[in-house]
């Protein structure tokens, strides 16, 4: 398969990249120059993304931003940022790329465990976490030609946690959230939220 991985330098793009090479072409996004360039913010640049890189089999996002902060402290600009980087980047690369996806392809979009257990701090990243679930759900079953639309809700990430000078004693290392995606990437299943597990 021909796979385009949006955020491949990221906390899992990395580890999916890992999982995947050797038994797919892949075709690697991000916002560093080294790869395809592509802000997920900017429908243009999504566009653009789509026209140079040609037919594909599967796309994958693990990216997209969300602020988190209390919710007396969220602004218009800070919900704003967020479903337009988050949310509507992934609903974006699903709109614009159904052209680009072959007979039988798939999406797998990423949302994350606040929008089933929110906490303080979440109110804007599980507003557009839950809504790409929705969406997903919604997407699936509209989606042409057999094409597959499946989101990844990740646990707490341990090497995120770390990185955020958290206990990381709950969280699931990336490289099995990885697997979460290869599953959705090479399964059948469609409209599906799928949680990674330590199983997976």
């Amino acid at each position: 398969m021909r796979i385009l991985i949006v955020g491949a330098t990221g906390t899992i793009g990395r580890p999916l990249v890992a999982a995947l090479e050797g038994k797919h072409e892949l075709v690697l996004a991000s916002r560093q120059k080294s790869h395809e360039q592509v802000d997920l913010a900017d429908t243009a640049s999504i566009r653009a993304l789509y026209k140079r890189v040609g037919k594909l089999d599967a796309v994958v996002c693990a990216a997209g931003e969300a602020r988190f902060k209390p919710f007396a402290q969220l602004s218009d600009d800070d919900f704003e940022f967020s479903m337009r980087s988050k949310l509507m980047g992934q609903v974006n690369l699903v709109r614009y790329g159904f052209d680009s996806v072959n007979d039988g392809g798939s999406f797998t979009l990423t949302s994350g465990i606040l929008a089933q257990q929110p906490m303080i701090g979440s109110g804007a990243v599980s507003l557009v976490n839950s809504a790409l679930e929705g969406f997903t759900r919604a997407a699936a079953l509209e989606a042409p030609r057999k094409i597959r639309v499946n989101v990844v809700s990740p646990p707490w990430v341990t090497e995120t946690l770390i990185a955020f000078k958290m206990d990381p004693a709950g969280g699931l290392p990336a490289v099995n959230v990885a697997r979460a995606y290869v599953a959705s990437i090479e399964g059948k299943q469609s409209g599906e939220v799928i949680s990674p597990s330590g199983g997976n």
